[in-house]
């Protein structure tokens, strides 16, 4: 199932997206069954959040509850945006990096995230803005000290997901500034929805790719993690509670623009799309902030 959330004029509704007669459509969840709650994040917060939307969507009957808006990013306000540095293979290498014995951890604000044709913003004070394909894990219940054999039933589902990345700030500036160089407002585009776990057989087998202006920029496969996803969340959790609505970025594959000869850094007039196989295809048109 895939499921949204998309401000209506009644409001954010969390919908469940269906695709009839080649067109993309919302069910309005809520209408249906109205135990439902507004957010996918609360939604989530349910023992039994997940499958009462599936039920839901089920009896969506001759187009009844179809709803029109503009797609938001499917976890509104995360929790947590964690995030894992250097996790391809490929990318280590191209960075000129040692493989890391451990998942690198840094984290994003949640003011970062952003939806789908949403504008990335370039802020004045950085001119080496980078792009970085990731798949997105979100969490759908609370848990500590998870070992990687039940990571999974942690999960509710993947989505696309845009670590964009001043690289002259995160690198550039003394000391590296990876927190200011990571968390500008908007450079956490997610979206364009959230597809849940039991329709991906396996998240460490997907392909990815960025495209850049319609050129491919980034392509790889998750084959190529160093640490897979349930072994990301067994070591996060070790320290930190991971709960429903946290999203977990899993590191980039290589074809970064810092690591092209000469660089290539986004531009406003850019238009960048991530696409994962089975998660659909996330598109953010860049601008200079205003």
């Amino acid at each position: 199932m895939k499921l949204a959330s998309l401000e209506t004029s009644a409001g954010i509704r969390v919908v469940a997206v269906q695709q009839r007669d080649g067109e993309t459509q919302f069910v309005d969840l809520r209408a249906i069954d109205d135990s439902l709650p507004l957010s996918l994040k609360a939604l989530l917060t349910r023992e039994d959040g997940i499958p009462r939307a599936a039920a839901a969507a089920q009896n969506e009957a001759a187009g009844e509850h179809i709803v029109a808006g503009r797609l938001l990013a499917p976890i509104i306000e995360p929790g947590k945006v964690i995030c894992i540095g250097l996790n391809y293979r490929d990318h280590a290498a191209e960075s000129g990096m040692e493989i890391p014995s451990e998942p690198v951890c840094f984290s994003k604000f949640s003011q970062t995230v952003i939806g789908p044709d949403a504008d990335i913003e370039l802020p004045a004070v950085s001119k080496q803005v980078d792009y970085e394909a990731e798949l997105v894990a979100v969490i759908g219940r609370r848990g500590k000290n998870i070992a990687a054999a039940d990571a999974r039933s942690y999960i509710a589902g993947y989505t696309n997901g845009h670590d964009v990345s001043a690289r002259d700030w995160q690198i550039g500036r003394p000391g590296g500034q990876w927190l200011l160089g990571k968390t500008p407002d908007t450079f956490a585009p997610l979206g364009p929805w959230l597809v849940t776990a039991d329709e991906i057989a396996d998240p460490n087998q997907l392909g990815i790719r960025l495209r850049l202006n319609g050129e491919t920029m980034q392509e790889s496969n998750t084959r190529e993690f160093i640490f897979t996803i349930e072994q990301i969340i067994e070591h996060l959790s070790k320290l930190i509670t991971l709960e429903s609505g946290d999203v977990i970025f899993t590191g980039t594959p290589p074809g970064v623009g810092m690591a092209r000869k000469p660089p290539v850094f986004l531009q406003p007039g850019d238009v960048v799309e991530v696409e994962i196989d089975g998660l659909g295809i996330l598109t953010n048109p860049v601008s200079a902030a205003q």
